[in-house]
């Protein structure tokens, strides 16, 4: 079922997620809409802070994206076929050493509006799947960048607030704009 995707200026978007204690049935049917949802919006990732439930909990799906990424999860290089589309409950990020890399990030929340953030490009993320197994994922690259983008969102930190004064100056209008959309519809 796809759900209706929150824009910005919604107040949940700035909530910090409530932990995942409840794992099975239930959080697997959230995961399956929130995928339907993101794969509706053509996204790469959906937190569920976006369909407005300030969870600790994402899904994230890179199966049709270019594979310019390394990743292995639980130490192992598994086909990511097999892993995506996936769901994160209680992600915490380590930052691995290794550069910072610039790309042009969008999001969900905010149609048509992105813009370029520096964030670091070697993590290592633990998490619970549906479940409840712990994993760990290490990983590189755009599914990197992604799981940071997703995770930012649980703790009510969007991608604007990660961006250079200038970048952020060059997309003010848009982001006004999106607000005064949001704050007319919620009235």
């Amino acid at each position: 079922m796809v759900i209706p995707i929150v824009n910005y200026n919604d107040p949940v978007l700035r909530t910090k997620g409530a932990p995942i204690t409840e794992f099975g049935p239930e959080l697997a049917e959230l995961a399956d809409n929130m995928v339907a949802t993101m794969h509706e919006a053509a996204g790469i990732g959906l937190a569920a802070q976006q369909i407005g439930q300030a969870l600790q909990f994402c899904v994230i799906d890179l199966s049709q994206a270019d594979r310019n990424f390394e990743w292995n999860l639980d130490g192992a290089p598994t086909p990511l076929d097999l892993i995506m589309p996936m769901a994160l409950a209680n992600p915490k990020i380590e930052f691995l050493a290794g550069e910072d890399t610039i790309y042009e990030e969008g999001c969900l929340s905010f149609p048509g509006i992105n813009g370029d953030v520096v964030r670091p490009d070697q993590i290592r993320v633990t998490f619970q799947d549906v479940s409840g197994t712990p994993h760990t994922l290490a990983c590189n690259g755009l599914l990197g960048r992604c799981v940071q983008h997703e995770v930012d969102h649980l703790n009510g930190v969007l991608f604007i607030d990660r961006m250079a004064k200038k970048v952020r100056q060059g997309i003010d209008t848009e982001i006004k704009q999106l607000a005064k959309q949001t704050r007319e519809q919620s009235a």
